[in-house]
């Protein structure tokens, strides 16, 4: 543990130096892109156009003088700048009410005419009817109204009448309205003081915007706009290959798999309500308001438009459904954004031909981007270099039932020429039965009427479908793929024009010197953008962020063991093909297939690099539940990995130092994750024997002669890491990099006030548990996470079967453990050492416990809490049956919870680890003020004797009355006369024996871990309890153990729910960066149904 600690700090460290000197967060916010924005065309043409474009002079013959190459630079860079404004804008990142005006004065500087159509030499008097307007409106004086309607009348004056040209005044709508009413004298003449506190505030910018002229301007607004714009501008100025020109790059594919997730929000799952009243298209209008706004305007509406009547027009329903689905984790978002390689190829090759001058097109014209997505030379040029194939399993299956998926699938393939579908087709004509199916591999694309056209289909030897599913999706589809490089991209993964223009310097990279090999596998820099919303996500995307950045940085270099850990990495493409493919598809054991390309791509002598000039967009998990159901299935991957012969024969061909960088970078990560958890169940069963034993005080008091402090070393080491504090230095050493100083700090102290270590403490149990079980028992399994839009509450049952193997069960042993220590324990201090030597495990067990609804939205709100409640005693005692499945009834869960369970070395493991539950009753019993000094094993015998009378009484009342339909008088006259004779001999026993009413709570504490122990075997050896027809019971008795643990968890939380405070902090916790951005959050947690009726 110790050497992974030094990894972390050490990685940290020089992932730090190594981005600082790669020059990473240059440019951290829009004021800086504003400051060197001049500096721009010049780093693009160094590092983006290629050097035969380059050597041809723009604009007229060259000279040597900096001014004419600087303009030089500047007609080069345009027409890209402008199409990545533009491509924001079609995203609706920028507002849209501009772009009349400038295709307006675009087309007048086209023809030569902006000075007929505006007269410039009157724009000075413009900014001064502008200026003193503003400041009349800053003044905040409603008595001044007269006078600012009369500035509005000179500015509007100044603008139609000196401005402008009689004939745009013309092309203006509403010009014939305005002209009426000034001749009538209405114009202006009432005019309303704003009193919107935006407004004022938009109105303030905007005045020190006109009176302070060396003021940045805050453009663009939207933050997702300003930090692409940010990335964009930074990876100028770092160090790339030289973009070769677009006929001379090397042809890439980029591939998709796709099985049956969401590929385009219908409208009746855009306004489907859930149980609180909101939609999603409710849900994304509150949580992206600009967003909203633009889109209104790029389709012509106004921003008071109501959803309804977007309804009326089949146009506008289509592009509400696109509008949607490009802000969740849909197919449609990941094809747009992989489209957008063809699109800067399109635009690259046909602005390299205008500046070669082909096409009978002059060099000296000006360069523009007018036209290029209809150039059919370049759009053939593109398609030669880039092919984008989706492989969509089951489409075939899908266009058979007529699924809603393979009719938004076609209307993708319409919308994108060069989009390829791969799919399985089962060929089922033939009627005798004893001929097999055929099986196919098709490739299709839209022909010109819109309909699927056959491009290939391979005939295969039989079902593809042998291993797991995604890996085989891919292995099927692989063939289809061109070119020398493939990019391997998720469905849940999104893309930008601005970072597609980069492909070709990334590309490059395969001929780049990179050590004694050349690169095999480009790794590529991944953003995450689901973490602008809840705390949760925050987190996650915090952890995530920092892994595909500053952790794989030191992977590749220096440590040399960089892997493939998923998408967005390029591969080269001919050297894995012929040498096993990208992906290894043997159930179970490749359940995380992805790093399985790493390793085989490293034991054939490959080389795996890393880039941050160039980035993809990625999607996480935004959910307590997602969450731990992905860090299960990626636990569960590295216990298969263990299990593998890749890991071992990376073992034997790594030297010793590249081993352990590899060990504590894989595998070695979930050992040391598992040994915290571990170290706290050694320190406190072993202080619970020390206890027990009474040996307690002596071993104490020779340690502390002796100086010997190795226990508290540890306990600190295990506290720190299980609070994530060496999770978080990574993530620390990245802000300040990419963010700053000031905003780290920041940054670091919001997410503990957000309760970041409770987060990282609960993930570490999910880690421990999946990696543990799977190491135990094999049978790791591929978990669907979702990808929806995760803000809802999570109801009580539903948390309680996810979390009561894997946390709560754990949770309640250390507390256990706890509270045995500091019945019987020594501690020298009192309460205070006491405190300090269990802090970290009481922390671990509130962790556990509670963690799940702590980050629950509305998880402490009462109406919720008292629904939660029903919903989870129903479930309770549901009775289960075939085809019950765990989400509805007890017993199937219980079931399910029992199905890793398989082989003989899984029960023999489980047995020894059951034994531990039985070291409480054998230590309680020779504490009790019952058995004074008595230390015969009679007394512990005895002790089973009680329990087994326990357990009778138990059976006594949970006697099924239908199973003894003659007999209910005599069983309820029987479950009566022991209640109290049980009453009456637990009263005589008090009165008449040395038992102490301390002693009744502490066999409480001796019996329910024996009992929890007794389970455990049964449910290990279930055969055997079937055979004896005890099955019944031990189920019975499972029933009562999770009722009970329900009980304990339920409980703190309805006794917070009477407080509403609670609920109103819980969701300022959750949502900080929602509240922060001055989103109507509490619209979304309170349900939109009651804002629409109050």
């Amino acid at each position: 543990m110790d050497l992974h600690i030094w990894y972390t700090v050490m990685s940290a460290i020089v992932g730090g130096v190594i981005g600082a000197r790669a020059r990473l967060g240059e440019i951290r916010s829009i004021e800086m892109v504003h400051k060197r924005f001049e500096s721009f065309p010049g780093a693009f043409v160094k590092n983006l156009v290629s050097p035969r474009a380059k050597r041809i002079p723009i604009n007229g013959p060259s000279t040597q003088g900096s001014q004419d190459m600087n303009k030089s630079y500047a007609a080069m860079f345009a027409p890209f700048w402008n199409e990545i404004i533009k491509s924001l804008r079609e995203e609706d990142y920028i507002s849209n009410r501009v772009e009349r005006i400038f295709r307006e004065i675009n087309s007048s500087i086209s023809e030569e005419s902006l000075v007929i159509t505006l007269t410039l030499k009157k724009l000075p008097l413009v900014m001064s009817r502008l200026t003193a307007l503003t400041g009349l409106l800053t003044r905040n004086d409603p008595a001044l109204a007269k006078g600012a309607a009369k500035a509005v009348y000179e500015l509007y004056d100044v603008v139609t009448h000196d401005l402008v040209s009689s004939d745009l005044r013309e092309n203006l709508d509403t010009w014939n309205i305005l002209a009426r009413a000034r001749d009538e004298g209405r114009l202006f003449s009432r005019i309303q003081w704003p009193n919107d506190p935006e407004i004022k505030e938009l109105v303030k910018r905007l005045h020190l915007l006109l009176t302070v002229k060396d003021s940045a301007a805050n453009v663009p607004k939207n933050l997702e706009a300003r930090r692409r714009l940010e990335f964009f501008a930074n990876s100028l100025f770092m160090d790339m290959p030289s973009a070769k020109p677009v006929s001379e790059t090397l042809p890439f594919s980029v591939f998709t798999p796709y099985y049956s997730e969401t590929v385009l929000y219908s409208t009746s799952e855009l306004q489907k309500e859930n149980e609180d009243g909101i939609s999603i298209l409710f849900y994304l209008q509150k949580i992206f308001p600009d967003e909203w706004d633009n889109f209104l305007e790029r389709i012509g509406r106004v921003s008071s438009t109501e959803d309804a009547e977007l309804q009326e027009s089949s146009s506008d329903t289509l592009e509400l459904r696109f509008w949607a689905s490009y802000r969740g984790q849909t197919l449609a978002r990941t094809v747009r954004g992989m489209m957008y390689y063809r699109r800067a190829l399109v635009l690259q090759s046909y602005l390299e031909s205008r500046s070669l001058g082909v096409d009978n097109y002059s060099q000296n014209n000006f360069i523009t981007s007018q036209g290029f997505e209809s150039s059919r030379e370049s759009r053939a040029q593109a398609d030669l270099k880039f092919t984008y194939v989706v492989s969509c399993q089951i489409y075939g299956q899908q266009k058979q039932r007529k699924a809603p998926e393979a009719a938004d699938i076609a209307l993708l393939l319409q919308r994108n020429e060069g989009l390829r579908v791969a799919f399985i087709h089962v060929d089922e004509s033939t009627t005798d039965e004893n001929t097999p199916r055929v099986f196919y591999s098709k490739l299709v694309k839209a022909d010109i009427n819109g309909k699927d056209q056959e491009i290939y289909s391979i005939k295969l030897p039989g079902d593809p479908k042998l291993g797991e599913g995604k890996p085989e999706n891919q292995n099927h589809a692989i063939v289809f793929t061109r070119g020398d490089a493939l990019q391997t991209i998720d469905m849940n993964q999104d893309n930008y024009l601005e970072e597609a223009m980069k492909m070709r310097n990334l590309l490059e990279e395969f001929h780049a010197n990179h050590g004694r090999r050349p690169p095999t596998i480009l790794g590529v820099r991944e953003h995450v953008f689901t973490g602008s919303v809840s705390s949760l996500a925050w987190f996650m995307s915090n952890q995530e962020t920092s892994f595909v950045t500053l952790a794989q940085r030191v992977l590749a270099n220096p440590l040399k063991v960089r892997m493939h850990y998923g998408h967005p990495d390029v591969f080269d493409r001919i050297f894995h093909i012929t040498r096993g493919g990208i992906s290894k598809a043997s159930r179970v054991i490749n359940i995380s297939e992805d790093i399985y390309a790493g390793f085989n791509s490293t034991l054939r002598l490959g080389n795996v690099t890393h880039h941050e000039y160039i980035q993809v967009g990625k999607g996480r998990d935004v959910g307590l539940n997602q969450i731990a159901l992905f860090e299960g299935k990626v636990a569960g991957g590295n216990g298969e990995q263990v299990l593998s012969r890749d890991i071992y024969r990376l073992g034997q061909l790594f030297d010793f130092f590249r081993m352990l960088s590899f060990y504590f970078t894989t595998v070695g990560y979930y050992v040391c994750t598992m040994m915290t958890v571990l170290t706290v169940y050694v320190f406190l069963y072993g202080r619970a024997y020390l206890a027990f034993s009474g040996l307690d005080e002596a071993v104490s008091e020779k340690a502390k002669l002796l100086g010997n402090t190795a226990l508290d070393a540890a306990l600190n080491a295990q506290f720190l890491v299980q609070i994530g504090v060496f999770t978080a230095v990574p993530m620390i050493m990245g802000f300040i990099l990419e963010l700053g100083l000031l905003k780290a700090i920041f940054s670091f102290i919001t997410m503990q006030l957000q309760l970041c270590s409770v987060f990282f403490t609960f993930s570490l149990g999910t880690k421990t548990h999946y990696f543990g079980r799977t190491v135990l028992h094999g049978g790791a399994k591929y978990r669907a996470t979702g990808r929806g839009f995760v803000v809802r509450h999570i109801k009580f049952a539903e948390n309680y079967r996810l979390y009561s193997r894997s946390h709560f069960v754990k949770a309640l042993e250390v507390a256990l453990l706890l509270i045995v220590y500091i019945a019987y324990g020594y501690a020298e201090g009192g309460a205070v050492t006491y405190v300090l030597l269990t802090l970290s495990s009481w922390f671990l067990v509130i962790s556990w416990l509670f963690a799940p609804y702590i980050f629950n939205p509305s998880g402490f709100e009462w109406q919720k809490t008292v629904e939660d409640f029903d919903d989870w005693t129903s479930w309770l005692l549901y009775k289960g049956g075939v085809g019950v499945k765990g989400e509805n009834s007890w017993e199937s869960w219980w079931l399910e919870e029992q199905m890793h369970i398989q082989t003989l070395r899984g029960r023999i493991l489980e047995t020894i680890l059951s034994a531990r539950f039985f070291l409480f009753q054998y230590g309680v019993v020779y504490k009790l003020h019952l058995t004074g000094k008595d230390t015969s094993l009679a007394i512990y015998g005895f002790s089973w004797a009680v329990l087994v009378g326990f357990v009778l009484i138990f059976k006594i009342f949970t006697y099924s009355p239908k199973k003894s339909a003659d007999f209910q008088l005599v069983l309820r006259f029987l479950q009566g006369v022991v209640s109290i004779g049980l009453v009456a001999a637990v009263c005589l026993v008090v009165a008449f024996t040395p038992l102490s009413i301390p002693d009744l709570f502490a066999s409480i504490l001796a019996f329910i871990p024996t009992g929890w122990g007794i389970l455990s075997l049964a449910i290990t050896w279930k055969g055997l309890m079937k055979s004896v027809g005890l099955w019944d019971s031990v189920r019975e008795f499972a029933r009562m153990y999770d009722a009970g643990m329900g009980m304990i968890i339920f409980s703190p939380i309805a006794f917070l729910s009477w407080f509403p405070f609670i609920s109103t902090f819980q969701s300022r916790l959750l949502f900080n960066q929602a509240f922060s951005r001055g989103l109507e959050i509490s619209l979304i947690l309170s349900g939109n149904k009651a804002n629409v009726e109050a």
